[in-house]
């Protein structure tokens, strides 16, 4: 028997819902964390003056702008989701069983999306 590292192809793993849904907690998370000082140096040119703050709104008419906020509140409401699903998930009994996890999983990714349209046709 050959002992050593197995190769483990990881295109070809498929990983389950509620894997991906955590996974993607993560992701959001991080990202979140890296755009923050971005955020706060907008608002801080924002409140510092009236020119500042036209500048500010001035950049975020454009399409990319647009985007980001839109990529930043999907981040948002997915955290927001899936870590109000891990803190159910850490209290309540069953939540480790497999059927309440895929359908948790399921909720916190449609609550996310649906949240994020909701709120991009509002800005906009």
């Amino acid at each position: 028997m050959r002992k050593g590292p197995k190769y483990l192809n990881l295109v070809e793993i498929r990983l389950p819902l509620p894997a991906v849904v955590s996974f993607m907690h993560r992701v959001s998370g991080a990202f979140l964390f890296m755009v923050l000082p971005v955020l706060l140096l907008w608002l801080q040119q924002s409140l510092t003056s009236a020119e500042g703050f036209t500048a500010v709104r001035d950049a975020f008419s454009h399409w990319a702008a647009k985007a980001f906020v839109l990529a930043l509140l999907w981040a948002f409401f997915h955290h927001l989701f899936a870590g109000i699903r891990h803190l159910i998930m850490d209290v309540y009994l069953r939540a480790d069983e497999l059927a309440v996890g895929r359908f948790s999983a399921k909720l916190a990714l449609v609550l996310g999306i649906v949240m994020t349209v909701v709120a991009g046709v509002a800005l906009w």
